[in-house]
């Protein structure tokens, strides 16, 4: 066994790339690919993502990881939030068009040989956006969603709406570096133009494949309501409730510990073993 890890850059929205990675197991070059997309103010190599897809790779899968064309993250730095305009630039919907992009990438057969459906993961934000994705492509085979919200609107305090779109922007400070990232009033209006494509929960009620919940009861960036709230939009999907677990199971930036968190570790196993029940 030989874990290896391969670059690319995507075409994502407007234009702008996507810098991207796959982990495999060299004796298993065409395993199942699961695709990860990450949350608001995350990245690909955010926290202990790469010791993730290290796990998977060994655990039977290939893991594609990508940076949203729009994260705020550049080529040249792809760990810190460099670009604030492309920041406050980003929707929801070029977040699916940058989602459709990596799968159209994942099934295309240039780069990655041997795929035409992959299983998808998505954390928070990135849940509720592969939530839609799932419902609306069948290439998607298996979703399990980490902590994902159940609406677009809760990512802000409803009574700052109205100011918000009056100044056309509003800022939040991120905890971790201390910036004020730019939200711009068009994540307003790209919700405004597409309520139907961008109710959440409307989306989980279409999802026909197998689909893993997963939340932490001590999260306290998007509580354990909204785990529920998707449960009940979509009975079918298999619901998780990990005990002590937070926002991002156990997980910080940097993370330089060399083991995976509890709480991420029994999320990896709980995952895995929800992907290869449904069949690999």
């Amino acid at each position: 066994m030989m874990i290896v890890k391969q670059h690319y850059t995507i075409p994502g929205a407007k234009g702008r790339g996507m810098t991207a990675d796959i982990t495999y197991d060299t004796l298993q070059p065409y395993a199942p690919l699961v695709i990860f997309a990450h949350g608001i103010r995350g990245f690909k190599d955010w926290g202990a993502h790469n010791l993730v897809a290290k796990y998977f790779a060994e655990n039977g899968f290939r893991f594609l990881k990508f940076n949203f064309s729009h994260n705020g993250t550049t080529a040249d730095n792809p760990t810190e939030f460099a670009d604030l305009i492309a920041f406050g630039d980003n929707t929801f919907s070029i977040e699916l068009e940058d989602l459709k992009s990596v799968i159209d990438f994942a099934c295309g057969g240039s780069a990655i040989a041997r795929v035409n459906s992959v299983y998808l993961i998505g954390h928070s934000m990135g849940g509720g956006i592969s939530i839609v994705k799932t419902a609306e492509d069948a290439r998607i085979k298996k979703l399990v969603t980490m902590a994902a919200i159940s609406s677009f609107y809760n990512l802000w305090p409803k009574e700052a709406e109205r100011q918000w779109r009056l100044q056309g922007v509003m800022y939040m400070k991120n905890a971790r570096t201390g910036q004020n990232m730019p939200y711009k009033s068009s994540l307003l209006h790209d919700l405004d133009a597409n309520p139907k494509r961008l109710d959440i929960q409307a989306k989980a009620a279409q999802v026909a494949q197998p689909w893993l919940i997963t939340h932490g009861d001590a999260d306290t960036s998007v509580p354990l309501s909204h785990a529920q709230q998707l449960h009940a939009a979509q009975p079918n999907a298999e619901f998780v409730i990990i005990p002590g677990a937070d926002h991002t199971f156990g997980a910080v930036h940097p993370y330089t510990e060399p083991q995976l968190p509890v709480s991420l570790l029994a999320f990896c196993d709980i995952a895995v073993a929800f992907l290869k029940k449904h069949g690999v």
